[in-house]
């Protein structure tokens, strides 16, 4: 029986404890990316503070175009010249290429915040694997620039729910850090069907793509339409082809 109980001692005494992170991932559209930095502030009664700010934030894919990874592990706690932190937010940004110059992408931005205590309707919910997800939705925009009227692509998310509808913020979620540890949080974006002009009343809308209005002449760079929809002008793809009509260059 002494034998039994020094077993049971032992095996008590190497119950783990709950880890002090979570896991971060994303699903998002193909070729898509998102970073991260991951942002402390000390910890709940704490004086002490980190001069300037150095080494108070983690980043993560912060070079997405040379190697990314799409799950991340996230402390709750660092400490930081002998300050206790814990962590407040995470700041993401969705990104995306649309060309092979590094000018050639977008990205917009959502938000994990994290408290010690909320209300239960700002709260993320946990299901029984121990995972939560937030939803958004990105959607492409386009534009023209510069006196070749080069195309420039922007990238605008929205927050949505389970069921698609879109709200006006980013897409967000909040949680407490009670409810993290050994958790994963899950960032579930998808991508609008179709693109649409990043600025009204400068692109008219064709059966089978948009044309780029004149305006006053081919160096007008606002070039407002002003209801005339007969005259258009030729711009420039990312790749230097001269197109028409967009996305399919030619008619």
């Amino acid at each position: 029986m002494a034998v039994l109980g020094s077993c049971f001692a032992l095996i008590v005494g190497c119950k783990s404890s709950p880890p002090d992170s979570f896991t971060f991932t994303a699903d998002l559209p193909p070729g898509f990316a998102y970073e991260a930095i991951a942002k402390y502030v000390p910890a709940k009664g704490e004086t002490c503070t980190v001069p300037d700010g150095r080494n108070t934030a983690v980043g993560y894919n912060l070079k997405w175009r040379e190697h990314y990874e799409p799950v991340s592990e996230i402390a709750l706690h660092r400490t930081v010249k002998g300050c206790p932190l814990v962590i407040w937010k995470i700041d993401i940004e969705i990104r995306a290429a649309y060309g092979k110059s590094r000018r050639d992408s977008s990205g917009d931005s959502a938000v994990i915040a994290l408290r010690d205590n909320l209300e239960a309707k700002y709260k993320g919910v946990f299901d029984r694997s121990g995972e939560s997800t937030f939803f958004g939705q990105c959607q492409w925009l386009f534009r023209t620039i510069g006196k070749p009227r080069i195309l420039r692509k922007l990238l605008d998310c929205k927050k949505n729910d389970e069921l698609g509808a879109l709200a006006q913020s980013r897409p967000f979620a909040a949680y407490t850090l009670d409810q993290l540890p050994g958790k994963t949080v899950r960032m579930k974006i998808d991508l609008a069907a179709e693109e649409r002009p990043a600025i009204g009343k400068t692109w008219v809308k064709v059966p089978n793509g948009w044309k780029r209005c004149l305006g006053d002449n081919f160096e007008d760079q606002d070039a407002f339409c002003f209801g005339n929809h007969t005259d258009f002008s030729t711009f420039q793809m990312v790749d230097g082809r001269i197109c028409t009509i967009y996305p399919g260059c030619t008619e």
